[in-house]
């Protein structure tokens, strides 16, 4: 790409934020481009079927749905690019993005760089990761077809993957540290009546044993303290998100890390718009997502209209 090519609407990150932000721009006539470092989807990627998404019914999948998102984007005219992006700067106006390679110039710039999942950081963690121990059940769960799988987290995305994972393997436990699942109601009830799942309240892990792979969790009672070995042949960790803002240090935050935005996504730089996961919101699904993208291509369109 010409280092003096300038977008007129850059995102960085194609999932579902990203990518509905790119066709949004595009559509309105905005020259649009979104970065990516691996394959367009983001967390959606990990959906095995998207039940709750408005008019997609009866379920896709998640990668299903992400690529169709992303056709749909380059039919409007978004160019697309696997880059990995490692600074941003704005000057005279312009952002300047810069990746190992290239870099890329916009009047305005989208941060959809999501979030990654929130690690126990106990004895056996990253000692049994890929052997054991995993942190997404439609990549991992497979594996373990026909196995006893525990899952660590009480929200809606350790009910979700222990639903999922209640097809695969012969058990499923659920372990959450406090007395009741945190997650929506109807997922949760989804879980409870789910004869493949138990529920394992009031439990807290301290360590993932395991000989070259996991075989089993020790597990902490957070009322009473005391410690009992679970016997398990894999665990799945869904105990929360981490903001990607390493790229964006020096806008305003919340106090958990996420990007602080008026109603048009814009963050506390002009031009600069921030949508999905990173940014600070009560609710975070896919359909809230993909709304931010399109207020964001609003945002960025007006933006670029008051320039003058």
């Amino acid at each position: 790409m010409d280092e003096k090519e300038v977008w007129d609407f850059l995102i960085i990150g194609g999932g579902a934020a990203g990518l509905t932000a790119a066709q949004y721009g595009a559509r309105a006539g905005l020259k649009t481009a979104v970065i990516e470092t691996a394959s367009a989807g983001g967390q959606a990627l990990l959906i095995n079927d998207l039940e709750n998404y408005p008019g997609l019914f009866p379920t896709v999948s998640g990668f299903d749905f992400s690529s169709a998102m992303e056709k749909q984007a380059k039919a409007f005219g978004a160019a697309f690019y696997t880059a990995n992006v490692v600074s941003i700067d704005k000057k005279n106006g312009v952002f300047y993005v810069s990746a190992e390679n290239e870099t890329f110039l916009s009047k305005t710039l989208l941060l959809a760089t999501g979030a990654s999942h929130k690690k126990l950081d106990i004895p056996g963690e990253a000692e049994l990761a890929g052997r054991g121990v995993s942190y997404c059940a439609s990549c991992d769960g497979p594996f373990f077809r026909n196995k006893v799988v525990t899952v660590i987290g009480g929200g809606d995305a350790a009910c979700d993957e222990a639903r999922y994972l209640s097809t695969i393997a012969s058990k499923v436990y659920l372990v959450h540290r406090r007395g009741e699942l945190r997650a929506q109601a109807g997922v949760a009830q989804k879980v409870v009546e789910n004869p493949k799942i138990t529920l394992m309240l009031n439990q807290s892990p301290v360590r993932i044993n395991g000989n070259g792979r996991v075989e089993s969790v020790l597990l902490k009672n957070t009322l009473t303290g005391e410690e009992t070995e679970h016997k398990t042949d894999a665990v799945f960790i869904f105990v929360g998100m981490i903001p990607q803002t390493s790229l964006v240090e020096f806008i305003k935050k919340d106090s958990a890390g996420y990007v602080v935005t008026d109603e048009n996504m814009q963050t506390s730089i002009p031009g600069l718009f921030c949508a999905g996961d990173v940014r600070s919101k009560p609710f975070r699904q896919v359909v809230t997502a993909a709304a931010d993208g399109a207020y964001a291509a609003y945002g960025a369109e007006n933006y670029i209209r008051n320039m003058g």
